[in-house]
């Protein structure tokens, strides 16, 4: 058979194939329909340091090809997370990637410094902890007025620091495909100290109801995710593989193994299948296997023999 393990930011896969976060939920419910050990791991909803109800109105709307969304960061909240969905996610035989959100530099800190008190206590009681850290660069900043931490090297590096000081667990830091120069914040990652990015989260985009006038949804635009956006999601990755030494995540439009092996073959590290899952609910499932059949098929006996090739 071949091989399909992985490592990212020091952490074994057993295969390249992670859940994207908000789109597997805390993933226990999917356990009782097909065993994660098929995955590399999961990375968990959204997480903030307080409990948000999300975006009013329209959250969710199909496009050709695509799916966009606005759902607001909805999520319980660290605290709660942290003692319940956390121990019941740990016991899944995969690996536990904790996706952290955030509307300012202290909102950020608080939320950081709560997991990494939360994990360090658990490794002290003899308990499985989460693996690594995804740090969502993407929310808004409400004090400089709903502009995205993202978008620029200048806003994102406080925030990265900050977090990086932070915790100990590997970080990566997930990029907007928004931003002014995708390359250069990567670059900045590396500076700070993360231990891999994580690339690209949704497209601002726009759907208008003609009948009302107005735009489907009430902040007026929303992300685009979903096969549409592949192509221009594989560029970015590989533009900033060529540029950074950490480990890249791939993500944008994944569904099928051809696709896996394209991000694979661009140089990375392992990929992210986020609007898939609403496609195919047995996703995670169905791509290991056809990931399997697909090398076998290509005479590719380990990843590592195509990594970056392109």
């Amino acid at each position: 058979m071949s091989c399909l393990s992985s490592e990212l930011a020091g952490v074994k896969l057993r295969n390249p194939i992670l859940m994207a976060s908000g789109t597997f939920g805390f993933a226990t419910p999917v356990a009782k329909l097909y065993p994660l050990d098929k995955l590399g791991g999961v990375v968990t909803k959204g997480l903030t340091a307080t409990p948000r109800s999300g975006n009013k109105g329209t959250r969710l709307y199909e496009t050709p090809s695509g799916l966009m969304n606005s759902i607001g960061l909805e999520n319980p909240g660290i605290p709660r997370f942290l003692s319940s969905e956390l121990d019941e996610m740990t016991r899944l035989d995969t690996n536990i990637i904790i996706n952290l959100g955030g509307s300012s530099i202290q909102e950020y800190e608080k939320g950081a410094a709560m997991i990494e008190e939360a994990c360090k206590q658990r490794k002290s009681d003899g308990k499985r902890s989460a693996d690594l850290l995804e740090l969502n660069i993407s929310c808004p900043n409400v004090k400089e007025g709903g502009m995205l931490f993202g978008l620029t090297a200048g806003q994102a590096r406080e925030v990265v620091s900050v977090v990086r000081r932070t915790t100990s667990l590997p970080l990566l830091v997930k990029l907007s495909p928004n931003a002014q120069d995708l390359v250069r914040i990567a670059e900045m990652c590396e500076t700070e100290g993360a231990d891999g990015v994580s690339l690209v989260n949704t497209f601002q985009a726009m759907a208008i109801d003609i009948h009302a006038r107005k735009s489907v949804f009430r902040h007026g635009y929303a992300g685009l995710s979903g096969p549409a956006i592949k192509p221009i999601a594989l560029r970015m990755v590989h533009q900033v593989t060529k540029a950074v030494t950490i480990p890249v995540v791939g993500m944008g439009g994944i569904s099928s193994a051809s696709d896996i092996l394209e991000f694979i073959m661009a140089g990375a590290a392992a990929v992210q299948i986020g609007t898939y899952n609403f496609m195919n609910i047995m996703a995670g499932a169905s791509l290991a296997d056809e990931l399997q059949t697909l090398m076998k098929q290509e005479g590719i006996t380990s990843l590592q023999e195509i990594r970056g090739i392109v």
